[in-house]
């Protein structure tokens, strides 16, 4: 139109439906009001219906040659309006979409292609003009004639005979009689359209039909509907289709009034709310000026003029005119004009032409026009028109008109939309020329008054935000106290007046009714939405910790139970390690960001520690050992002189990677049967690794599981008392295979390393039995508990006897601070006085004693001047004897030569412990030294 490039020009109101879950099952799409005469006939400056130029635009060549398809310009049904391009919209591309619909709702190719047939069916028989010969009508154009027939697949003759005549059927007492009576110029043009509108809209009515067959679901649930119809229509020349669209537009005015304005006033009026009326425009009166029976409306008496009308169309819509001010002349919302007349619609006054009205309500199609179309050799033709010849031969009334018809789905669509709940969303429009940054205030202005925004806008600030029954309040809000959750067994008001009156409310921002409450503002809405929230985030919070510990311990249980299951039976197990948990990281990867871009931030670390590697000699060099999901790491440290890559602790070194081992290329994993902390990692085609490390079970435990993950199958772990492992080739005829025996012995606890040559042996006392399991910690079952009520009163529990106290279990803890148990309670002393009740009196000249004698002890035990103590003497530090001698291999450690002694600073779990010699601190190995 000229409002609006992209009108629909037709109603719809799409249900879109839900299952049981919420999740969208289906649609169906109800369609009225299609604006057929806009097939024939356009306004000056509008274009018809897209899909005509869409088929002239966007078909290939020899579509073309098989529809017949011309220049635009030269169809007559598509140059009414005189405007053909539109800009902004390119009618090729939207034809290729369109096609891409058809295909997606289902139908095939012979679909569309017939689809596509009875359009351009359409715009050649718009061509097919008549001349008067003799008061009666001929063909002008046997050319447009002969090609309409093939694409519908009719007879020439026949299609020609149809237009030009029809069967008229009379009856003289018993004998029945049909006779073809020949048309004029202006009822075989008439007949010639009604064919065109026909076609257009059964092919419209097809299509709405196939995309609801291909929404259907059978599951029954919810529903939305979304209704799209034509806004209220005021054009320079308005008729019968304007007429129609503003009747639906008033009955949908009338809903919006009666469920906002006028339900909601009367609702504050049976609820006993303080409330002002506020005066608005009720539109009643214009809806029954249009469609009332008893005085006739407008339909009524247009629906009697054309009854009456005979086969001359000319005077016919001035008599509809007379008749119409002589039915409604006295109404307040009507006028006469010259051409036709004035209604006063709650949008403004509307001035309607009488040209047409009645030639386009009547929307008669002959029963000869449904005949041909069934005689048709295509079955798509065929099915447009079903068995509409029987059904309407056999009746005798009136036929139905185009007004009744829009009443009557008028009717059903406000009667669906009062069953629901509707939300109404007004659309605006800032100018009537199509461009954008373009306000119109005045035209704003105009339509912010007539849509009635300004009664309903004042109506929801004088009146109440938010309205809810009590039960249901209560319901949403009672978790904000304790005394109305889980459960309020008093009356609902009381409660919901009880949740107000808690969050801080006065009776200024809410009014109780009989059956529900209404808060004024949506503030006071926002403010008890908010604290819910925090409330179930509290709940939530208790929840989540509950479930995070409970899975959390469960985890920890199932690593140490797989841990074991490697070593059970086959190595000693430490007394200290064997319960502990599982921390993965010991070396604090967060807080070393040099660490993580030498591995690459995005591989998972899985377990991390800083361990002893032995090189060829059997010499210690610290390395920080990191397993990840694609690799193992050794990380040491070298000397820089210049590099803007240092740590910030000492500028002199950096953490470089010694070596990645991949799991390709581990061969196996050799540790001794006894409880020391060495493990060999032995390679398929290079040197070996010997390692100390400290939580060797847990390495072993997540080693298992990277290489099954990585290579689909088990790590080969062995247990040998002596095992043999190869070293790096640092020169031509190095390398070679060093040995390490483990022995078991009484005399020490600690690991003990002596070295003969080429063989390393290690002594250690006996640990935990090799079948020794982790004690099993009780995990409580997660239980629903019972429901209670808050607000019932809990009876006295009744007399009973202590309960036993639990057995004595021993636990082993982890490695750590452990609290002592408090001490037990202790019975009282023998000949402890008794105590007695003392009165006011009593207790006062008990008082002024005990100041009494404060005094005297005061100036009795005053200390006398005595000279200052000396200082204690400083604690003297744990010291330690070096076992054999150390050459520091990084810049933190110390050197030192067998029968040195240490101060010990600091013992560290991982086998590395702080001392200082000599005035240099710096770490030193644990098992090179013995404490004294």
């Amino acid at each position: 139109t000229v409002r609006n490039n992209n009108s629909s020009r037709f109603g719809k109101y799409v249900e879109m439906q839900f299952g049981a879950g919420g999740q969208p099952e289906g649609g169906k799409v109800s369609n009225f009001l299609l604006e057929k005469s806009r097939v024939t006939s356009q306004n000056p400056g509008e274009r018809s219906f897209h899909i005509f130029y869409q088929l002239c635009c966007g078909t290939d060549q020899q579509t073309k040659r098989e529809l017949g398809l011309v220049q635009m310009e030269l169809f007559l049904y598509l140059s009414g309006g005189g405007s053909h391009k539109v800009e902004g919209t390119n009618d090729a591309y939207d034809f290729n979409e369109t096609l891409k619909a058809m295909s997606v709702m289902g139908l095939g190719e012979q679909q569309q292609s017939d689809i596509l047939r009875t359009v351009a069916a359409i715009l050649h028989l718009g061509n097919v003009t008549f001349t008067e010969k003799g008061n009666y009508a001929e063909i002008a154009t046997p050319p447009s004639l002969q090609f309409t027939a093939h694409l519908l697949q009719v007879e020439k003759e026949q299609l020609s005979s149809k237009l030009r005549s029809r069967k008229f059927d009379s009856k003289w007492g018993s004998v029945a009689d049909s006779i073809d009576v020949t048309l004029t110029l202006e009822q075989a043009t008439y007949t010639r359209d009604a064919l065109a509108k026909a076609l257009y809209a059964r092919l419209f009515d097809f299509l709405v039909k196939q995309v609801n067959e291909a929404m259907q679901t059978r599951v029954e649930g919810n529903s939305i509907g979304i209704l799209d119809i034509y806004g209220f229509e005021i054009f320079s020349r308005n008729g019968f289709e304007q007429f129609c669209i503003n009747f639906v537009n008033e009955k949908l005015q009338q809903i919006f009034i009666q469920l906002t304005l006028k339900a909601e006033q009367e609702e504050y009026v049976a609820e006993n709310i303080k409330w002002t009326p506020i005066e608005y425009f009720n539109n009643q009166v214009v809806v029954e000026l249009m469609e009332d029976r008893n005085p006739p409306g407008v339909f009524c008496v247009l629906d009697d003029v054309c009854a009456t009308q005979h086969a001359v169309n000319r005077g016919v819509d001035i008599d509809f005119q007379k008749k119409l001010n002589n039915a409604v002349n006295t109404h307040d919302h009507f006028s006469l004009t010259r051409e036709g007349f004035v209604i006063r619609h709650y949008a403004g006054n509307v001035s309607y032409t009488v040209e047409g009205f009645c030639d386009r309500n009547r929307d008669v199609l002959f029963l000869d026009l449904i005949q041909l179309m069934q005689s048709s050799n295509n079955a798509f033709m065929r099915s447009l028109f079903p068995d509409e010849f029987a059904a309407a031969g056999k009746t005798k009334s009136r036929p139905t008109t185009a007004g009744s018809k829009i009443r009557s789905q008028a009717n059903k669509l406000v009667d669906k939309l009062m069953a629901c709940s509707p939300h109404y969303i007004r659309c605006i429009k800032p100018n009537e020329n199509k461009r954008p940054k373009d306000f119109d205030s005045e035209r704003v202005h105009h339509q912010v008054e007539y849509l009635g925004l300004r009664e309903n806008i004042r109506v929801r600030r004088a009146g109440f935000a938010y309205r809810r029954a009590f039960a249901k309040f209560l319901h949403r809000y009672a978790v904000l106290t304790k005394e109305t959750w889980p459960r309020w067994t008093k009356d609902v008001r009381q409660g919901t007046e009880w949740i107000l009156r808690s969050v801080g409310l006065d009776g200024s921002h809410y009014q109780l009714g009989k059956t529900k409450v209404f808060i004024k503002a949506p503030e006071t809405l926002f403010l008890l939405e908010e604290q819910r929230e925090r409330r179930f985030n509290v709940y939530a919070r208790v929840i989540q910790r509950a479930f995070k510990k409970y899975f959390a311990q469960r985890q920890k249980e199932r690593q140490k139970a797989e841990a074991v299951s490697l070593v059970h039976g086959k190595k000693q197990r430490r007394k200290y390690s064997i319960n502990r948990y599982f921390t993965c990281d010991y070396i604090g990867l967060d807080s070393k960001p040099g660490l993580q871009n030498l591995i690459g931030r995005r591989e998972k670390v899985v377990f991390a520690e800083t361990v002893k590697k032995y090189d060829r000699r059997f010499k210690v060099a610290r390395r920080d050992l990191i397993l990840t999901s694609k690799a193992l790491y050794l990380i040491g440290r070298e000397r820089v002189k210049r590099s803007i890559w240092y740590s910030w602790q000492d500028p002199n070194y950096q953490e470089v990677v010694k070596r990645k081992i991949d799991f390709d290329q581990i061969g196996d994993v050799t540790l001794s049967p006894l409880q020391d902390d060495f493990v060999v990692i032995h390679l398929k085609n290079d040197y070996d690794s010997l390692l100390e490390i400290v939580f060797k079970t847990e390495f072993l435990c997540a080693l298992a599981k990277q290489y099954r993950a990585n290579s689909n199958r088990d790590l080969p772990i062995r247990f040998l008392n002596s095992c043999e492992f190869r070293v790096k080739k640092l020169a031509w005829g190095g390398g070679g295979v060093r040995t390490v025996k483990f022995v078991e012995s009484s005399m020490t606890n600690q690991a003990v390393l002596t070295t003969s040559g080429k063989t390393l042996t290690v002594t250690i006392g006996p640990g935990l039995p090799a079948d020794s399991r982790p004690v099993q910690r009780v995990i409580p079952t997660m239980t629903r508990a019972p429901h209670r009520p808050a607000a019932a009163v809990r009876p006295p529990a009744p007399a009973r006897t202590a309960p036993p106290p639990p057995p004595v279990t021993t636990i082993f803890h982890p490695r750590g601070s452990i609290r002592a148990p408090p001490p037990p309670s202790e019975p009282a002393p023998p000949n402890q006085p008794k105590l007695q009740r003392v009165t006011p009196s009593q207790m006062n000249q008990v008082l002024a004693a005990a100041a009494n004698k404060q005094i005297l002890l005061n100036v009795s035990l005053r200390p006398a001047n005595k000279p200052k103590p000396e200082l204690p003497d400083k604690p003297q530090l744990p010291r330690c004897r070096a076992l054999y001698d150390y050459s520091a291999q990084d810049l933190d450690e110390i050197s030192f030569k067998e029968g040195d002694i240490i101060d010990l600073i600091k013992e560290h779990e991982g086998g590395w412990w702080t001392g200082r010699l000599r005035g240099k601190e710096g770490l030193l190995p644990a098992n090179y030294v013995q404490k004294l």
